[in-house]
């Protein structure tokens, strides 16, 4: 399955939605997108919804806590969003959830 993640902007916050796995063969994607949003100066949420994501490995959680880690040192903020409940608790498991401040909507 190939990755797919659209961006989107509604004033301070920007928005990217991801559908497909996420995993070593494409974590590099999902990164470069991410990047792409702070660099354009995110100052409210960057909010990343994983609705459609039904896995993601190690190596995509990575993207995502580093990601978390640039963003709050931008002065924003990111969020993950939507995760799928296997994702979530993958998630849970490794104790990123804080990091991620993952929510529902």
């Amino acid at each position: 399955m190939s990755l797919e993640i659209t961006a989107a902007v509604d004033g301070e916050n920007r928005r990217l939605d991801v559908t497909g796995e996420v995993d070593v063969s494409c974590a590099d994607e999902l990164r470069a997108a991410i990047d792409a949003q702070i660099s354009e100066g995110v100052t409210g949420e960057l909010v990343v919804d994983l609705a459609g994501v039904p896995y993601i490995d190690s190596t995509g959680i990575g993207v995502l806590v580093g990601a978390a880690h640039r963003v709050s040192e931008a002065g924003a903020t990111f969020v993950v969003a939507r995760p799928q409940r296997n994702v979530e608790r993958v998630l849970g498991l490794l104790g990123v959830q804080a990091d991620l401040n993952i929510r529902e909507a």
